[in-house]
């Protein structure tokens, strides 16, 4: 094991649920299971998997995360699922070790006993679940969302495509991407869809702090833009966008890193807006300063179940989002939807909500009601439960023959 990892979970009898606010109901039999995961900077992908894993804690289960790492620095994510109760073992290892990493993963099956490997993402999927089927463990994955773009990116998501074909179990965040699953060949038996779920924000900031958490003046109308800079979530329509606002008095913070932030800087400077707009890159706890916006959007070209806009309701700033993915049946008429790659209908949209209060006051108010109604984490967590039972033992039966190996 990792040296400094955590200890293996504890005996049933002694793994009691922690009092966190997830109702709390003791199933016939606690299970054992693995999620792996690859972090990257805690955002929606490594909420969802602190949340789920430690509603499952809570409901009496052995759960255990192994989170691959390249390096033995911590993102965050190890230490916000220890804080959580739950049982993390940290996998340092080299970029393309994949042999050593499958031999560590082998040993963690072995040594935790356990009934189920859940991965989360691209290289856990690909790298590391044929060797639960070697072990006649049942896998599941969870597909938070496909981003597209050049043609280096699309066959990596054609090669994880075709490794969900082999998994017992295939999760799908939203409709449409279960529908996409489908078409690309997952069997449709195999095919769930479970919705994201709302986790909470612990460290939650009133309006007047994270406004001076962003350096803000505490009035003023403020709209917010949080995501990875990448080109499927199209920061240059949201700076367009905004450029066609310059006669409404308002400032702009857009919060995230990645490969999009240099060229969403230059496009600011030639639309001259960049004294309105604030692009700081990653900011630790972004979850936490949603309160600083008064309207929230997303040009996201493809997603998920976007944890951002559940974030959103939350805090209870109205939305304005493209009308693609999950979205739509996340807002459910909560929101504003816009076409993507449309920076005319995102200023007009805007513009609405912008000089219309009371617009903007029903739109918040709903979307908490919604978050509230739809998106509770209770369950969330249960759903997760009855499908881990419904496979529990199920590779067993077919372990050995021909075919189950990848």
């Amino acid at each position: 094991m990792e040296s400094g990892a955590s200890p293996p979970a504890p005996p049933f009898a002694e793994n009691e649920p922690r009092r966190t606010g997830v109702e709390v109901k003791r199933s016939d039999a606690p299970l054992r299971v693995l999620h792996v995961v690859a972090p990257a900077a805690l955002g929606g992908l490594e909420r969802v998997v602190h949340g789920l894993t430690r509603g499952l804690v809570e409901r009496g289960h052995a759960i255990t995360v192994a989170t691959v790492l390249a390096s033995p620095q911590d993102t965050g994510f190890v230490s916000t699922l220890r804080t959580g109760g739950v049982t993390v073992q940290p996998l340092v290892v080299r970029q393309r070790g994949y042999l050593e990493e499958r031999r560590r993963i082998r040993g963690l099956i072995e040594e935790l006993g356990v009934s189920i490997v859940h991965t989360h993402g691209f290289r856990p999927d690909v790298i590391d679940s044929g060797v639960a089927r070697r072990l006649g463990v049942a896998t599941i994955s969870t597909v938070h969302g496909f981003t597209g773009g050049g043609w280096r990116v699309r066959a990596y998501e054609r090669t994880q495509i075709a490794m969900l074909r082999r998994f017992d179990a295939v999760v799908a965040v939203s409709s449409p991407l279960a529908e996409s699953l489908r078409r690309s060949g997952v069997s449709g038996s195999r095919v769930h869809t479970i919705r994201n779920a709302w986790v909470g924000v612990d460290s939650a900031l009133d309006r007047r702090a994270a406004r001076s958490a962003l350096g803000l003046a505490p009035d003023g109308f403020v709209i917010g833009w949080v995501g990875r800079m990448g080109a499927e979530k199209d920061p240059l329509s949201f700076v367009d966008g905004l450029a066609m606002l310059s006669d409404l008095p308002l400032h702009a913070v857009a919060i995230g890193d990645g490969p999009m932030l240099e060229p969403a800087r230059a496009r600011a400077r030639v639309r001259h807006i960049s004294e309105r707009l604030h692009l700081p890159g990653n900011l630790p706890n972004a979850g936490s300063l949603f309160a600083a916006f008064d309207l929230f959007v997303m040009t996201s070209r493809t997603e998920g179940t976007p944890i951002v806009l559940l974030e959103a309701m939350a805090a209870g700033v109205p939305i304005v989002a493209t009308e693609v993915g999950g979205i739509p049946e996340l807002l459910g008429g909560t929101g504003i939807l816009v076409p993507p790659k449309s920076p005319a209908a995102l200023a007009s949209a805007l513009r609405t909500i912008i000089q219309n209060e009371e617009r903007a006051a029903g739109l918040a108010q709903a979307g908490r009601e919604r978050l509230r109604l739809e998106f509770a984490i209770g369950p969330w967590v249960a759903a997760y439960e009855a499908l881990y039972r419904s496979l529990a033992g199920v590779r067993q039966a077919h372990a050995g023959r021909p075919g189950n190996s990848t």
